[in-house]
């Protein structure tokens, strides 16, 4: 059974709700909880490092690993790759303003993950992975 937050689409929370709704970490843009089996993403257009975007109802979602190439079998890189297998729920906010997290609702892989190349922290090119991934309506 999926994990329902209570939330509705386009409702604007802060970091400390994610945290006590999700039971998941403070910090970074993918946040595995195991009490709720969740892998909450956030996709923070406020920051320059991980170039999401969007492409029709499809968000590319960069994974995990500020420099060198991403790996897909490390850490949350891996849950979101066998999530339609694993049974963790994707849940997906956006921040637009700083310290506003808009929430968009659950997630899944729309495909198979692949490789483009992007600076890292270092700015270095490296390789990052980008999952693509689109709304689950929820019935």
């Amino acid at each position: 059974m999926s994990f329902n937050p209570g939330l509705f689409i386009g409702q604007k929370l802060k970091n400390c709700e994610i945290i006590n709704i999700f039971k998941c970490g403070n910090m970074g843009g993918m946040r595995r909880s195991l009490t709720t089996n969740t892998l909450v993403l956030i996709s923070d257009y406020t920051k320059d490092l991980y170039k999401d975007k969007w492409i029709g109802e499809v968000l590319h979602y960069t994974g995990m690993g500020k420099s060198g190439d991403q790996d897909i079998n490390w850490s949350q890189n891996k849950t979101l790759a066998q999530s339609k297998y694993n049974g963790v729920d994707i849940h997906l906010f956006e921040v637009v303003n700083k310290g506003e997290y808009i929430y968009r609702g659950r997630f899944e892989l729309e495909s198979e993950p692949y490789t483009e190349t992007q600076k890292g922290d270092d700015d270095i090119d490296r390789n990052v992975l980008i999952f693509p991934i689109k709304s689950v309506i929820d019935l």
